[in-house]
């Protein structure tokens, strides 16, 4: 059996072959210096799994398009949510996370019986949550939410290119790459920064001094 059949696998027996409604809830971001982090939760028909779905991280970024496109047509519902920097300082990342992925389940059309998160802490939901660590590299839903939280998320950086030049979102997404490093430095941050990040604020410190 490959990585997706063993998801569909999981799936299968979580729901009870379908008589639950299962979604799966991961996000992108986290340990991004500058950008939202984005949540998704997917609703997948039991037994669908478009071919070569895995963990997001594990798929070239032309892979993560082909399955977004796929997994929009084909999921039962979906939902995403985009917590932003300027949020997640005013709380901290993990609060702003699982803020993120209620929003995004709140925002399915339809009602699932089970959520399975990617992770160890579960978000505030209506609806019984179990947390799977290493999700999105065994439940089918969880690992189709990865691939649209990184994909939107992604999107997002590329766009932001334009409003915030000379940082290289497009190419680094607010990941903390020596050449965002270097932007940094010389640019100090800019409003999508994570400014209670300590790499982002020691860096615009060190431009006082």
């Amino acid at each position: 059996m490959g990585a997706d059949g063993s998801l569909v696998a999981f799936d299968r027996t979580k729901s009870g072959a379908g008589r639950l409604v299962l979604a799966g809830v991961d996000e992108a971001g986290r340990g991004c210096w500058a950008g939202p982090v984005v949540a998704a939760a997917v609703v997948l028909p039991c037994g669908f799994c478009p071919p070569g779905l895995d963990d997001s991280k594990k798929l070239t970024a032309q892979r993560r398009d082909v399955l977004c496109v796929q997994i929009r047509a084909g999921a039962l519902a979906w939902g995403a949510c985009a917590v932003s920097a300027a949020e997640i300082d005013a709380t901290d990342i993990l609060r702003a996370t699982l803020r993120a992925m209620a929003r995004a389940v709140g925002r399915l059309q339809v009602r699932p019986d089970l959520v399975l998160v990617d992770g160890d802490r579960r978000p505030d939901l209506p609806v019984p949550c179990e947390c799977l660590v290493r999700g999105d590299g065994t439940s089918a839903a969880v690992a189709a939410a990865s691939v649209l939280a990184k994909v939107f998320r992604d999107r997002i950086m590329t766009a932001c290119e334009r409003h915030h030049p000379g940082y290289g979102f497009a190419a680094h997404k607010g990941y903390g790459a020596a050449a965002h490093r270097e932007a940094l430095r010389r640019l100090g941050p800019c409003p999508l920064h994570r400014l209670t990040y300590r790499p982002v604020a020691q860096l615009d410190q060190g431009r006082l001094f």
